[in-house]
């Protein structure tokens, strides 16, 4: 379990995130077309999970945002933003910001990918979501570099995060 804080106020994750070096947990998200969608779908490729408690705060828009961007000098990876929100809303921002080198995933149909990757809030406010946090996979689905927001109105270190990408 992980403590995180929202404006200073403290609660716990359910787990920590995998660890480096370990083997990415598979998961079953959905896509803008109410797809399944799982790392198989995205193999051979390295992968960036941005995960966000939602596409409507702004911290969550801001680092989807950077890290659109910083999928452009990255043809070998798939940026994957990973959030609560239903496909509709995430498409919907995504289209409307202009965003075409991320991939919106929900938790619509199940919390497994949050429990799994030890990042769902289990008490407070927003107990139910994610907490906000970066996870970078190899080619492999090995994880090599994971970020905890320690406060989730912060945004996460993307220059380490895309330095993992190599």
């Amino acid at each position: 379990m992980a403590k995180i804080t929202l404006h200073g106020d403290a609660f716990n994750t359910n787990g920590d995130l995998p660890g480096i070096g370990s083997d990415a947990p598979d998961f079953k998200l959905v896509d803008a077309e109410l797809n399944d969608r799982s790392l198989s779908d995205y193999a051979g490729k390295k992968k960036l999970l941005n995960i966000v408690p939602s596409l409507d705060t702004p911290v969550c828009a801001t680092s989807t945002k950077h890290f659109n961007d910083a999928a452009k000098g990255h043809e070998d990876v798939v940026m994957l933003i990973i959030s609560a929100d239903l496909p509709f809303a995430s498409g919907r921002f995504c289209t409307g910001e202009d965003l075409k080198n991320v991939v919106p995933l929900s938790m619509m149909r199940s919390k497994n990918f949050a429990k799994d990757y030890g990042i769902l809030i289990n008490d407070g406010p927003l107990a139910g979501i994610t907490g906000r946090a970066v996870v970078v996979l190899d080619e492999n689905n090995k994880v090599i570099y994971t970020e905890l927001v320690p406060e989730i109105a912060q945004e996460p270190d993307y220059d380490r995060a895309i330095a993992a990408l190599g």
